[in-house]
This record gives structure tokens, C-alpha cells and sequence, in this order.
């Protein structure tokens, strides 16, 4: 991508304060690039642990799962999902609050005496599972922030940056010689007229 522009101080003026901004905005950039790089890195540990975390579970309760074909169809459902909203380095990650579920009625005295512990278990393996998925949401928001980041920070550094500079030279160096000319000619001028007058 070629800067257009004219050999005026205008347009040298407009070129300067485009290239402070970006000179300006690059460290911030770079600093948010590698922030955004550690929390990649702390989210997939998070969510890697969450993982490992709901797996355990899962084989912890295994020995019962000739049970839970006894336990009723239907008899917990997730209800309510309270997800906050943190920011990281300028990004909006979600966050699980809070889990409600809605267990439907079910009677102690014809049911197995377990369904009520079955019951809590279920509802931790759901909010377990909901907090992975999260976690999963949470990466991926963060790894495209800072892919975003990174490609800006390639195109301040590598492209822009650059090209603003090289824009200025040639301005400068036109205009210097232009005045140059101008000079040049001036004194051929006054050369001239010296030597008529004499």
C-alpha cells in the first residue's frame, strides 16, 4: 500500500503527525501483543485444567453408571446461566458467575434414596461442563485479539512506519531542492543584473 501525497508542507505536515501516532501508538500496541499472549497462555492452562478437572469427575462417579438409568429423564435441567464480562488488555472475556438449574419434583419415598445425591451430582458435572465451555469461548476470544494485535503490530512496524518515513524523505528533499533552485536562480539573477549595470 503506496502513501499518496504532493510535495507540499502541507501534505509534510499531515505525514509527520500521522507517523508520530503511529510511532506513538506502536509500544502500546506491542505491550498489549505480549499481555495478550500471557493470557492466551494462562486461559488454555485454565481451560486444560477444567478439562483434566471434569474428567476425574467423570471416572470418579463411573462405578454408578449402571445407576443413573434409574434416575429420571428430564429431572435436571440447566436453567439460568449468570456470565460476566472481564476485560484482559482491552478484551471482553466471559466469566461463569453462576449456574441455576431447575430440578423438577420428584418423590423421596418411590424413587431410589441416591436421586437426591445423583441429583447434586449431575448439577456439578453440568456447572463443570458449562466453566469448560467458557474457558473454550475465553480462548478463543483472546487468541483473536491478539492475532488481531499482532497483524496491526506488523503492519505499524513493517508497513506503515516505513513507508510515512520515506514519504517524508522525499518531501524533504524536493522542497530542499526546490530552495535550492530557487537559491541557484536568484544568484544567477543578481549575476545577470550585476553585469548589465556594470
Amino acid at each position: 500500500m503506496a502513501i499518496k501525497f504532493q510535495y507540499n508542507k502541507t501534505y509534510l505536515q499531515q505525514l509527520n503527525r500521522e507517523l508520530k501516532v503511529r510511532e506513538n501508538a506502536l509500544p502500546t500496541l506491542v505491550a498489549k501483543e505480549s499481555a495478550l499472549r500471557v493470557e492466551v497462555k494462562k486461559a488454555k492452562e485454565q481451560a486444560h485444567e477444567l478439562e483434566a478437572r471434569i474428567k476425574r469427575e467423570h471416572e470418579s462417579v463411573a462405578a454408578a453408571n449402571r445407576l443413573w438409568v434409574e434416575m429420571p429423564d428430564g429431572l435436571v435441567k440447566v436453567g439460568k446461566v449468570d456470565v460476566a464480562v472481564r476485560k484482559i488488555a482491552g478484551v471482553r472475556t466471559p466469566v461463569l458467575e453462576k449456574a441455576a438449574f431447575d430440578v423438577s419434583r420428584y418423590s423421596l419415598a418411590t424413587e431410589a434414596a441416591w436421586i437426591p445425591e445423583g441429583v447434586e451430582i449431575l448439577q456439578h458435572l453440568a456447572e463443570l461442563k458449562i466453566a469448560v465451555e467458557l474457558a473454550r469461548k475465553k480462548v478463543s476470544v483472546l487468541e483473536y485479539a491478539r492475532k488481531k494485535t499482532t497483524q496491526k503490530v506488523n503492519l505499524y512496524e513493517k508497513v506503515q512506519i516505513p513507508e510515512y518515513k520515506e514519504a517524508v524523505r522525499k518531501i524533504k528533499r524536493f522542497m530542499e531542492d526546490e530552495d535550492n533552485l530557487a537559491k541557484s536562480s536568484q544568484k544567477i539573477l543578481k549575476v545577470k543584473i550585476a553585469a548589465e549595470a556594470a
